[in-house]
C-alpha cells in the first residue's frame, strides 16, 4: 500500500479529468461502484454533480468512501 496519492483519469460528462487518490481510497472507491453495479466513471460523475463546488473532486471522493465505509460499518455492528 502507497500513502502517496495515485492520479488515475476518469471520463466525467464526455471530459477526462484526472484524480489523485491514495490507494486504499481507490481500491474502496472501485468496490464501492461495483457492489453498485456502476462504472467507476458514472460513481464519479454522480458524486461530481452532487459536490459543492468550492470543494475539489478528489476530496469529495475521499469524503463518499468514509461516509459509506461508516455507514457499512454502523449498519454491520449489532
Amino acid at each position: 500500500m502507497t500513502a502517496r496519492p495515485v492520479k488515475h483519469s476518469l471520463t466525467l460528462q464526455g471530459h477526462r479529468t484526472s484524480v489523485s487518490l491514495e490507494d486504499a481510497f481507490w481500491r474502496a472507491f472501485r468496490r464501492m461502484a461495483a457492489e453498485d453495479g456502476k462504472p467507476l466513471n458514472a460513481l464519479a460523475a454522480e458524486i461530481d454533480a452532487d459536490r459543492d463546488p468550492e470543494v475539489g473532486l478528489a476530496s469529495a471522493i475521499r469524503v463518499f468512501v468514509l461516509e459509506r465505509a461508516l455507514a457499512q460499518s454502523l449498519k454491520n455492528d449489532p
